[in-house]
This record gives structure tokens, C-alpha cells and sequence, in this order.
């Protein structure tokens, strides 16, 4: 089998805005769809569209649009939606104990299976369904339940342990919520999702908007070194 070419993070984020879109299309009782009509619903442009659809093959029709169940189920596919993906989450504090109940964790391909914490106050209990184990019993609960996705919602100081952790007992794929930077594995897929640099882009952004020329972003011009 020919291997697939390679697809970019962008395109790869677009995707599944795409199959979200399209998911509801069909809801509303839709068949077929343009690239004009997604870029509309997407704020996108039709030409950007139409290069990530192509590199799914070629079946748009020209002049009438993609059929929406049939790409809908490409985008599916390709992005492994048409597996179980359990997930555990290690540290179950405030955030951890979100995420575990929201819904995008815990609907069609995905859902939680297992928390664990060091607390003694939260561990060998079920919170709403969810078992939470000690930490130290990472590795055979892994094993047992298959899950190859981890959550890390744990305090700084405890995050490259608990990643290690994680990739020795055979989870190949973290969302790591901690503002640390994680070693990087050749065995485990890593993504950052640090809610503090999106809040300081965030206002960067902002400042952009009310001062235009003070928040413009400029190369440097090289240091001057005769002050």
C-alpha cells in the first residue's frame, strides 16, 4: 500500500473544523456541499479549501461540490476517528476533573477511562463514574485497559516524572497541559496546550487592535552594541 503523503498541523486543525462543520450539515439534512459554501461557513477562502480536500483524492465534482456523508467519512477516517480511543488523566485537580467530564473527551472515538492522582483524599474512589488510581499503579492499569492517549494536568513539579512515567508504561500520546517543557521521545507523541501563552498572545493581540503601531510585530534590526 502506498503510504499517505504527509499532511501539515495546519491542515491537519482544519480537518477536523471541517468534519465538525460537515457533521453539521448532515444534522440539517444536507447532501452535498461547495468549497464555497464551507469557506462561507468557515471563514476561509474557497482555494484553501479545495487544497486540503485535494490532498484527501479527487472525488469533488466540479461546478456541484463534495458529497457531504462521503467526505465527512474520508476526513473520519483519516483522522482515526473510526477507532476507540480510551484516555487516562494523571493529576485530578481542577482542571483534571474538568476535562474529565467534558464531553468532547467523552463522545464518539474518545473517552475517559481512568484518572490517577497521589492524593490520598481522591485516589481508589470513583469520582462520577471514573475510577482514580495512584500514579504508582500507571503501568499495569495502562496495560490492562489499552488506553494509548494520556492527559497531564499535574503541578510543574511533578511533570517530567509523570511523562516518563507515561511513555514507560506505553502510552503513545500525551496532551501535556503543564507549563513545563517535556523531553522529546522518538515513542511518544507530545502536544503542549499552555493556556498561559495563548492568554499573553492573547494580549499582544489585543494591544494590536487598540494600538495598531505599538503592537505591530517587526524584525529586529541587529543590537546596538555602542550604547
Amino acid at each position: 500500500m502506498t503510504p499517505s503523503p504527509p499532511i501539515s498541523p495546519a491542515t491537519l486543525k482544519r480537518l477536523s473544523v471541517y468534519l465538525r462543520f460537515l457533521r453539521k450539515m448532515q444534522r440539517d439534512g444536507a447532501g452535498i456541499v461547495s468549497s464555497l459554501e464551507l469557506a462561507d461557513g468557515l471563514h476561509l477562502s474557497p482555494a484553501q479549501i479545495r487544497r486540503d480536500l485535494g490532498q484527501l483524492g479527487d472525488f469533488g465534482i466540479r461546478g456541484v461540490g463534495y458529497q457531504i456523508d462521503d467526505l465527512a467519512e474520508r476526513i473520519y477516517r483519516l483522522l482515526d476517528l473510526d477507532k476507540d480511543h480510551p484516555l487516562v488523566i494523571v493529576g485530578m485537580g481542577a482542571l483534571g476533573s474538568a476535562l474529565a467530564g467534558f464531553i468532547d473527551f467523552n463522545d464518539d472515538s474518545f473517552h475517559v477511562v481512568a484518572g490517577f492522582d497521589i492524593d490520598p483524599a481522591k485516589v481508589n474512589r470513583i469520582w462520577r463514574g471514573l475510577p482514580i488510581h495512584e500514579v504508582s499503579a500507571l503501568a499495569p492499569t495502562v496495560e490492562e485497559i489499552g488506553a494509548k492517549i494520556a492527559v497531564l494536568t499535574v503541578p510543574p513539579e511533578a511533570a517530567v516524572e509523570c511523562y516518563e512515567a507515561l511513555a514507560a508504561a506505553g502510552i503513545r500520546a500525551v496532551l501535556n497541559f503543564v507549563p513545563v517543557t517535556l523531553p522529546e521521545r522518538e515513542t511518544v507523541e507530545l502536544k503542549n496546550v499552555d493556556l498561559r501563552t495563548y492568554l499573553e498572545e492573547t494580549a499582544f493581540l489585543l494591544r494590536s487592535v487598540e494600538d495598531p503601531e505599538g503592537g505591530e510585530l517587526v524584525e529586529p534590526k541587529g543590537i546596538d552594541t555602542e550604547r
